[in-house]
């Protein structure tokens, strides 16, 4: 199968038995996806790089690592998730998604073995499908380094059935208690659990968390950097400016203070690669790639029509003040009339914790807000998120109702094009990847249509 020849029914039965098996939900563990990788040969084995864990930052720390090994002239292999337009995003190779018949070919191959595995291990999920289409791609596509990003936790997740022989936990914080436990130290042992004998490990953790990453380092004879945010020194409407210890003072193309810990913990995790010996970027592929690093929805400016356009998932109360302060950082580079938000929620989310924290943002003083809900089971109604602003967010001064996402965006145009402000769009990555769809066209992310 080439890239000329899948057809877009082939894909869309590719994708379709993938989400079928998200009947299976969330099962930790290791076993089914051991299994299904030892079917396909065990293409993980020949792979080196970083496996990075954490509750925030891991995409960050991803893309900015992966911007810096491109700039040596590596071929990199990503896993960034949760994907916005394509389900191809979750794969990448060289900054690209893994191609249409690539992925179909893939899927096809790793479900051939699934039913054999199901027999003695229970039916693998979708998330333990996929990481085995990744680690096949990535062995077929020859790259240099792997920087693959753990799904829930660590300890039991799929990703872990790879040791790549760097280890990463960028933090820890309270996320996904009832799977990974109720206190900071539950949550990061699971976490801390990724880091194996012989590796070298780094961690941007602090607090509670440290001791408990230090104690599993320790027992394990693995070197551990402990780093903490770099310190900040600037930023204006595209970037920040940080110190970082080999360099100086450096650019990072992503937007919000918040990066400078995660910047951090990306040149720490590239030292541990030198060490390691799996790569190498030299301080000026560094800072080529931390100034040209992009990272799609995330404080990400678009323009249409003449409006500028922020977007940001901010599904979390801690995501949510990470866009407020940058809401107040970017403020004075953005249009000077008052902000329209337009802002969708799923249901099992802290949408209070959310609301509150987004209310605080003196940017957001006098805006009007458009809530809206996404197409997935558990989105929360736009009037139910439009009543929890309207309780929460007295400074905002108008709260109105659009159901469907796009009609939204376009209230939100009209209605920033009217008053001379930029428009922000956040809450939720499905929303960010609804609208996004809408305002880039990325050929990467086309996917075969009829």
């Amino acid at each position: 199968m080439t890239s000329a020849s899948v057809t877009a029914e082939e894909y869309r039965d590719a994708l379709a038995a993938l989400a079928a098996r998200g009947r299976f939900g969330i099962r930790l563990g290791l076993g089914r996806t051991r299994a299904l990788l030892h079917e396909l040969g065990d293409p993980q084995l020949g792979l080196r790089g970083a496996l990075v864990a954490g509750t925030n930052g891991k995409g960050s720390v991803l893309a900015l690592a992966a911007s810096a090994l491109r700039a040596a002239g590596l071929r990199v292999g990503e896993t960034p998730k949760p994907h916005l337009v394509s389900y191809r995003e979750r794969i990448s190779v060289d900054g690209h998604p893994i191609g249409a018949a690539d992925f179909t070919r893939h899927v096809e191959a790793v479900l051939a073995v699934a039913d054999k595995v199901a027999r003695r291990h229970g039916e693998p999920t979708e998330f333990e499908l996929l990481t085995a289409v990744v680690f096949r791609h990535f062995a077929e596509s020859d790259i240099d380094v792997a920087l693959v990003e753990v799904g829930l936790g660590g300890r039991l997740d799929a990703t872990h059935t790879w040791d790549g022989g760097v280890a990463v936990v960028t933090n820890v914080a309270l996320d996904h208690m009832d799977r990974l436990g109720s206190t900071i130290p539950l949550i990061a042992r699971e976490k801390a659990a990724i880091i194996e004998r012989g590796d070298l490990a780094v961690t941007g953790a602090d607090g509670e968390a440290l001791p408990v990453i230090r104690r599993r380092a320790r027992r394990l004879g693995v070197p551990l950097t402990e780093v903490e945010p770099a310190p900040l020194v600037g930023w204006d409407r595209d970037g920040i400016d940080v110190e970082l210890p080999r360099l100086g003072r450096t650019r990072v193309g992503l937007r919000g203070r918040h990066q400078a810990a995660n910047a951090a913990v990306a040149d720490a995790t590239l030292d541990a690669l030198e060490l390691a010996g799996i790569a190498r970027a030299n301080e000026s592929a560094r800072r080529r790639g931390y100034a040209t690093a992009v990272w799609p929805g995330r404080l990400e400016i678009v323009e249409r029509d003449g409006v500028e356009i922020l977007l940001d998932g901010a599904h979390n109360p801690a995501g949510a003040a990470a866009l407020a302060q940058a809401l107040d950082d970017l403020r004075p580079f953005l249009a000077g009339g008052p902000v329209t938000f337009v802002v969708a929620s799923m249901a099992d989310k802290d949408v209070d914790g959310v609301v509150a924290a987004l209310g605080a943002s003196d940017a957001l003083k006098g805006a009007t807000v458009i809530s809206t809900q996404v197409d997935a089971v558990r989105a929360l109604p736009a009037a139910a998120l439009a009543a929890r602003w309207r309780a929460l967010a007295p400074a905002i001064a108008k709260v109105l109702v659009s159901v469907d996402p796009l009609d939204a965006l376009g209230v939100a145009l009209a209605t920033a094009k009217k008053i001379g402000g930029p428009a922000v769009v956040a809450g939720s990555l499905y929303l960010v990847g609804t609208v996004r769809a809408r305002l880039v066209d990325d050929p990467d992310l086309r996917d075969p249509s009829p």
